[in-house]
């Protein structure tokens, strides 16, 4: 059975691409298009590209629409692809809308890891000779990040404000089921000079007024360490309704106002929403 679903499947899929014409209220038949019973129907939405099932499927028939738009179907997907609620209290109103929340998950801030120069994010502090773009010093643990932002030797700050509607977040979906909410930011001194790093992060609401706040204590390096990157994470659980922007800051100095580019370097800062937990 599980061989044949997916031949039909594809062949609905195949069909659906090429020799399907659009559909309109008046072409759209009236009666059941399928002929089976609808756990097949089920078994072949199951195989076909999310957005196929919602923007080629739905449309055929009555029938299409409701196993298309059926919480049996998004939540049996959003099994088989493991994704598996962060809190098991909270149960979606919407299995469709969870399931492309899951699917959308990205990292929200933009140019991370400055390969964009300082494009997206704002200043709020430029001591020193200001902010810096270089190569690392040492190898990052991923491997992608080749690039770093380095601090001068008086405060140098920046910051990103995501708005969460924009990035597809609907108030009603974050209200109702508050996904966690991680951040994740590397930071690195040099070795022969001591140094500083901070970082602050708010949940924001539609006034922009502090709902929840992530802000540790600056650490602080000597000179003559050994240069490693470290990582702080942090993740959001149950914030309350009402968020709506994620204000992320970070940035340092050095120590020893030496002139040039001694301070602390961040890059690959992230921020992600997640409705599932990790796989």
């Amino acid at each position: 059975m599980k061989r044949k679903a997916k031949t039909m499947g594809a062949t609905l899929s195949s069909v659906s691409s090429r020799s399907v014409p659009p559909v309109t209220a008046a072409s759209a038949p009236s009666e059941h298009f399928f002929p089976y019973p609808l756990e097949i129907l089920e078994e072949i939405f199951l195989n076909l590209p999310p957005h196929e099932v919602v923007c080629l499927c739905r449309l055929v028939c009555r029938q299409w629409k409701e196993v298309a738009d059926s919480e049996s179907l998004w939540r049996e997907r959003c099994r088989r692809e493991r994704y598996q609620r962060c809190d098991e209290s909270r149960i979606p109103d919407d299995w469709r809308l969870f399931y492309f929340m899951c699917k959308k998950r990205r990292n929200l801030l933009k140019n991370p890891i400055g390969e964009n120069k300082m494009k997206d994010w704002q200043i709020l502090n430029n001591g020193g000779d200001k902010w810096k773009i270089e190569g690392l010093m040492v190898p990052h643990p991923n491997k992608k990040v080749q690039r770093n932002f380095v601090t001068s030797y008086d405060m140098c700050k920046k910051a990103q404000m995501i708005d969460l509607e924009k990035e597809g977040y609907n108030p009603s979906f974050m209200d109702q089921f508050q996904p966690d909410i991680r951040i994740s930011d590397w930071y690195a001194p040099r070795w022969d000079c001591a140094s500083e790093y901070t970082i602050s992060v708010q949940l924001l609401n539609h006034k922009k007024e502090v709902v929840e706040q992530f802000k540790p204590d600056t650490i602080y390096f000597e000179q003559w360490n050994d240069q490693q990157w470290n990582q702080m994470t942090h993740v959001f659980r149950n914030y309350g309704p009402g968020v709506r922007y994620i204000q992320f800051i970070h940035g340092g100095k050095d120590r020893q106002f030496w002139a040039g580019w001694y301070g602390i370097r961040v890059t690959d800062s992230c921020v992600e929403i997640c409705p599932a937990v990790d796989k």
